[in-house]
């Protein structure tokens, strides 16, 4: 009997009662006690000590001269973005060739600073957020939620892989020094339409 076999042996016999999974004690907060402008200021706060960049569009037909100050070079933008909130820019299709991509987003977390992404037709493919260098993220003032169980709830059973965004991409090296874009892109501008 191999080792493997002898783990799922193992296995199978501890599970052949079938135990039910024990309940799970949730005595976490699940609801805001924050207004929305609450909300949405703590979630600029979190950005911000992140070192992400967050900029405000009062409504979404100011999104093309805020994005014309934001997009740097050829932009990536997947098919669901609705060309009527860009400004004349050179677009590409491989993110490879990209230096920025412009993408929306499913639901933000206020308190820990998070954006969730899953895929959806405006926010395109993992890589198309994980190569340019830049990424210029839309977040809707109505997607903003204060606490991580919300925005949790909002995503669904039904949402496939999930990208957490908190900031631009970073880590540290051997000697503790910050090192940003490693893992994906060195700059996150947000964009916040209310």
């Amino acid at each position: 009997m191999s080792v493997k076999s002898d783990i799922l042996a193992r296995l199978h016999a501890a599970l052949a009662d079938n135990p039910p999974a024990p309940a799970v004690a949730r005595a976490y907060r699940r609801v805001s006690t924050l207004t929305a402008d609450e909300t949405r200021d703590m979630f600029v706060d979190r950005l911000t000590d992140y070192k992400a960049a967050v900029y405000f569009a009062d409504r979404v037909d100011d999104l093309p001269g805020v994005l014309a100050e934001l997009i740097s070079g050829p932009v990536v933008v997947p098919s669901g973005v609705d060309r009527a909130w860009l400004p004349p820019a050179e677009e590409v299709r491989d993110p490879l060739e990209a230096s920025c991509v412009v993408t929306g987003s499913t639901v933000s977390c206020a308190e820990t600073g998070t954006i969730f992404l899953t895929g959806r037709d405006d926010e395109g493919c993992r890589k198309l957020t994980l190569i340019p260098d830049h990424h210029i993220c839309l977040v809707f003032s109505g997607t903003i939620v204060e606490l991580f169980p919300e925005a949790w709830e909002r995503l669904g059973s039904s949402c496939g892989p999930i990208t957490m965004i908190s900031g631009p991409s970073a880590t540290s090296d051997i000697e503790l020094e910050r090192v940003e874009g490693v893992h994906g892109p060195r700059r996150l501008d947000v964009v916040v339409v209310r």
